[in-house]
């Protein structure tokens, strides 16, 4: 199955932690594809430092739980500190990293739903979607990333 993920860093050097995520990936999964660095306000929070985020797509036999499992492993690596505060807010972090999709699978479990619920609000994830994977559909909305693009500038 091939899995779109996006590696999002807003907090120390943001480049290295990237490079960081993207080893690990590497090295958890294989050869991958990438698109280029997007810098992004932070979403659903009031923070001044921005996001810099990249799109990878690769190919595994996994499961998508174990997945999620070797991409929690690689954050916790890179470190261990939360994504939100005590009051359950999200907070500047030095990685995060979200599946955003599973080839055209609908995943609504506890630990982890896909398509991401927020993608076709997220430009950080539409525009690498679009580029590393412009003919994957939304299996519920039928859109492509390009036209989730346009309907978010289309909000905007």
């Amino acid at each position: 199955m091939f899995v779109f993920i996006n590696i999002g860093s807003n907090k120390g050097d943001r480049k290295l932690n990237l490079s960081r995520a993207m080893r690990g990936v590497n090295q958890a999964f294989g050869y991958f594809e990438m698109s280029h660095t997007v810098e992004s306000e932070p979403w659903g929070y009031e923070s001044s430092a921005k996001f810099l985020n990249v799109g990878m797509m690769f190919y595994t036999e996994l499961t998508p739980l174990e997945v999620l499992d070797k991409l929690q492993e690689i954050e916790q690596s890179i470190s261990p500190d939360s994504h939100r505060d005590s009051n359950g807010n999200y907070i500047d972090r030095l990685i995060d990293i979200d599946i955003v999709a599973i080839d055209e699978q609908v995943i609504d479990e506890e630990r982890l739903k896909v398509p991401h619920p927020h993608l076709a609000e997220r430009r950080f994830f539409l525009e690498p979607m679009n580029e590393i994977g412009p003919d994957w559909r939304h299996p519920v909305t039928g859109k492509n990333a390009a036209e989730m693009l346009a309907d978010l500038n289309n909000k905007q």
